[in-house]
C-alpha cells in the first residue's frame, strides 16, 4: 500500500514541477532561431523542386513506355489550390444613444 501510496505522489507531483517556465530567448538566440528557419524553408524549397523534377522524369518515362506499346496518354493538368476564403468583417457594435 505504501507503494502505491508513493507512486501517486509522484504522478501527483510530478506534472506542477515540469510546468516551469522558461526564460525569454536572448536577441542572439533569436537570430540563430531565423536562421534556421530560413535554412530549413530554403532546403525544403530546394527538396520540393527536385521532387517535382524526379516526378516528371518519371511521368515522362511512364508515357513513353505506353506510346511505345501503342497507348495514348493524355496527362490530367494539375489545377492550383483555390485560394482561402477571406472571413468576412465584423460588424462594429452600434452604438447606443443614451
Amino acid at each position: 500500500m505504501k507503494i502505491n501510496a508513493l507512486i501517486l505522489a509522484l504522478l501527483v507531483g510530478l506534472p506542477g514541477l515540469a510546468s516551469a517556465k522558461l526564460p525569454a530567448p536572448t536577441e542572439e538566440q533569436k537570430a540563430k532561431q531565423e536562421e534556421a528557419k530560413a535554412k530549413t524553408a530554403e532546403a525544403n524549397a530546394k527538396a520540393n523542386e527536385q521532387l517535382a523534377t524526379a516526378q516528371d522524369k518519371v511521368a515522362a518515362r511512364w508515357i513513353q513506355n505506353q506510346k511505345a506499346k501503342g497507348v495514348t496518354v493524355t496527362p490530367t493538368p494539375i489545377a492550383p489550390p483555390p485560394a482561402p476564403a477571406v472571413a468576412a468583417p465584423t460588424p462594429a457594435p452600434a452604438a447606443t444613444a443614451k
